[in-house]
């Protein structure tokens, strides 16, 4: 089954999705909306696509599309697409209210189309073989450091970084999170850039959450302690120390999916399109979990002032 796909956003994110759809066989990767069409041209036609100056032309032509938008457009964009009937990736976080994020969720449902969300970490968990241990955590500690950008400012540290990890605590927990707490700094536009954050859940387990926008450069380490022992994660060297009693997949940097985190998300969503999985990676309504914990985080830092 062949599918047309498109890309709504040429930014950076935008390109990547554009170069899954070419590359990807079954895909017939039809081009790129954007809003400054010249970025939508150099985006799409180096790779056999057409630049769309409108949202609707372009979904015309498409049976699947990303929406790789800034955040603040997500929630719009994917909802014009599941009204045309098309099956939705978005980008994270799906949207930047939990109730835009149930309005996405509950149009899809209605129209009967997949939407996923691009929390491609998740297939490194599973590359890892974290998803399938057998025991409870009781801690998760997270660290996601990087240096100043232009991109994503439209959004907080919270919604751009943060928001991952909130996505494999929440995957790994048996649990819902009943408390969060938080502070942070911003930066000089007012938008959080470094927020330290902790989540309590009904089970006992408890999630710390570290990130900033402001650091010198990319550090990026995962602490998760369960009952027996625990597993401490360096994702920019791709190894970890194991003292649990449970196997782990020492070589899962190796595996295409840990090489290619994206591309096996959108291979994901392409395969629950067809029918071939029941799902796909992380769905709208995990997606909406994370995001509801995130907007907790970024009200937990108002209050804290």
């Amino acid at each position: 089954m062949s599918l047309r796909g498109g890309v709504i956003g040429a930014g950076v994110f935008g390109g990547y999705h554009a170069r899954q759809y070419a590359r990807i066989a079954g895909v017939d990767f039809v081009g790129v909306f954007d809003t400054h069409p010249d970025r939508a041209a150099k985006a799409a036609m180096p790779l056999g696509g057409r630049a769309f100056a409108e949202l609707d032309d372009l979904l015309a032509q498409v049976d699947v599309v990303t929406v790789a938008s800034p955040a603040t457009h997500h929630a719009e964009q994917a909802l014009a697409a599941i009204a045309a009937g098309k099956h939705v990736y978005v980008e994270k976080p799906i949207a930047i209210s939990v109730a835009d994020a149930e309005r996405v969720r509950a149009a899809a449902a209605k129209a009967g189309v997949i939407v996923a969300c691009g929390h491609q970490e998740r297939v490194v968990f599973q590359a890892m073989g974290l998803l399938d241990v057998p025991e409870q955590p009781l801690l998760l500690e997270a660290v996601r450091h990087g240096p100043p950008s232009d991109r994503s400012r439209d959004v907080s540290a919270v919604l751009d970084l943060m928001v991952h990890d909130i996505d494999l605590a929440l995957a790994i927990a048996a649990s819902q999170p009943v408390t969060a707490e938080a502070e942070g700094h911003r930066a000089d536009d007012g938008v959080w850039d470094e927020v330290r954050a902790e989540a309590s859940f009904e089970s006992g387990f408890t999630a710390i959450f570290d990130v900033s926008r402001r650091a010198a450069g990319r550090h990026r380490t995962m602490r998760v302690v369960y009952p027996s022992g625990e597993v401490a994660i360096d994702f920019m060297a791709r190894t970890f120390r194991n003292t649990t009693p449970f196997a782990l997949n020492p070589g899962f940097a190796d595996t295409p999916a840990a090489q290619d985190p994206l591309g096996a998300s959108v291979e994901g969503f392409l395969a629950a399109v067809r029918g071939e999985a029941p799902r796909p990676v992380v769905d709208a309504a995990e997606a909406t979990s994370a995001l509801d914990l995130a907007i907790a985080v970024e009200q937990a830092l108002e209050d804290a002032g």
